[in-house]
């Protein structure tokens, strides 16, 4: 029997787009490493397939393995960044196709990940802090190894969780062991739209193929992403630079199977590599389906299973079409309602909407990439994306409530003044 089992934790990807997408490749068994996360999702995975619970990580990774070789697995995959390395331990360790551990290592390890990255002349500057106060590891001796200004993130992490644009020289609260100091890369000018670009590839045994470049909303500070559309607005030839320029990091990286999502700067200069990531974008799969019923999650089942699929490109026959987040507040509250819905899907040129964070949830705030919905729609041309995307944004109002009892209603362009940006 063929059997795939998935490392299952907050990721790219829902139970529900896992089930639908590798059901008819086999048996798909939950494999759930201990987390809050997985403790709130347990009644809804059970219901999608078999649940293998794993020890926890403080464990080692022995007794996971010992777990999952009982059920002999013809694949083992994960869309979640926090379990790649885990999974390419299980892989290695069971002789299946999948990131190596050294592979894995380095595509969650961005200290790591420049490095080499740097070996293969794809220049990235970066610095990591260790906390010393003077010499190699320092605050001063990254900021003159990297320059201002600069950006201060985790050395392993995702969403733009605690990632930070460093202006001044005066020593940052977050700098310590753990986070790594890189050069900021300031893009071109791009009439409103994002300076910087995805590439969605699929690696089997080798075999690079690119099913997509993703163009990108504009960020809000300091790093939150709102969402993502296809084409991509590129200059001519940059599209075969870009693909180029994805190949040789995955090959630097050493990756030989498995879905991945590159991210990169378009610099006045040209495009420049910004991070790679060993798994499918979040919320990419439901938009791929969506315009180019292109199964991004079905592709990691067949190259985890060692097969070599034929990967049709996402192509959108006229227009744009996207998707596009509204953001959390980066303050702490509760998510009371949000009216406008209806009008909102009545609008011409709006094709869906979800809501992601669901009334009575608390937010904690931050500066990570935390949608509160999104919006799917199309449009004749990039600008009129963006006047479709400002008139949906005046139908809604959200609610939230305020630690101190205060209740504000605001609209979605709002929230961020509330913030403070």
């Amino acid at each position: 029997m063929t059997r795939l089992v998935v490392v299952y934790d907050k990721g790219a990807a829902t139970p529900v787009e896992v089930g639908a997408g590798l059901g008819d490749l086999g048996e798909v068994v939950f494999a759930l490493p201990p987390s809050p996360f997985n403790d709130r999702l347990l009644p809804l995975v059970r219901e999608l397939g078999e649940v293998l619970p794993l020890p926890p990580e403080r464990a080692g990774a022995q007794g996971s393995v010992e777990a999952v070789r009982r059920l002999r697995p013809t694949a083992v995959l994960t869309f979640s960044e926090s379990r790649l390395r885990l999974t390419a331990t299980l892989t290695e360790a069971l002789g299946l196709p999948g990131h190596s551990v050294d592979t894995a290592n380095a595509l969650t390890d961005k200290r790591l990940q420049r490095a080499r990255l740097r070996e293969a002349g794809l220049t990235v500057r970066s610095s990591p802090i260790s906390g010393a106060a003077t010499g190699p590891g320092s605050w001063a001796d990254a900021l003159a190894e990297v320059g201002l200004p600069a950006v201060l993130k985790p050395a392993r992490g995702e969403g733009s969780r605690t990632t930070h644009l460093v202006t001044s020289a005066a020593p940052h609260p977050d700098a310590g062991p753990g986070m790594v100091l890189e050069e900021y890369l300031p893009g071109r000018e791009m009439a409103g739209h994002g300076d910087y670009v995805s590439v969605e590839s699929v690696v089997a045994r080798g075999e690079i193929t690119h099913v997509a470049i993703t163009g990108k909303h504009a960020l809000l500070p300091p790093f939150r992403e709102q969402g993502d559309f296809w084409p991509a607005l590129l200059e001519p030839g940059e599209e075969q630079l870009i693909q180029r320029m994805a190949a040789r990091a995955l090959r630097a990286l050493g990756v030989d199977t498995g879905v991945t999502h590159i991210e990169i700067k378009l610099t006045p200069a040209g495009p420049r590599i910004i991070e790679v990531n060993g798994r499918q974008a979040g919320y990419l799969n439901g938009f791929a389906k969506q315009v180019s019923n292109v199964d991004v999650v079905r592709l990691a089942g067949l190259v985890s299973l060692g097969e070599r699929p034929d990967v049709a490109p996402v192509s959108v026959a006229s227009g744009v079409v996207f998707q596009f987040f509204n953001p959390a507040p980066t303050f702490a509250c509760r998510m009371l309602s949000v009216t406008g819905t209806r009008d909102l899907r009545a609008l011409p040129g709006v094709t869906g909407y979800r809501r992601l964070i669901h009334p009575g949830t608390e937010i904690a705030g931050g500066v990570m990439t935390n949608p509160l919905d999104v919006l799917y729609g199309s449009a004749p041309d990039h600008l009129a994306m963006l006047h479709l995307i400002e008139r949906a944004g005046k139908l809604l109002a959200f609610t939230f409530g305020l630690p101190s009892g205060e209740r504000i209603e605001v609209s979605p362009g709002e929230i961020d003044e509330r913030t403070g940006h």
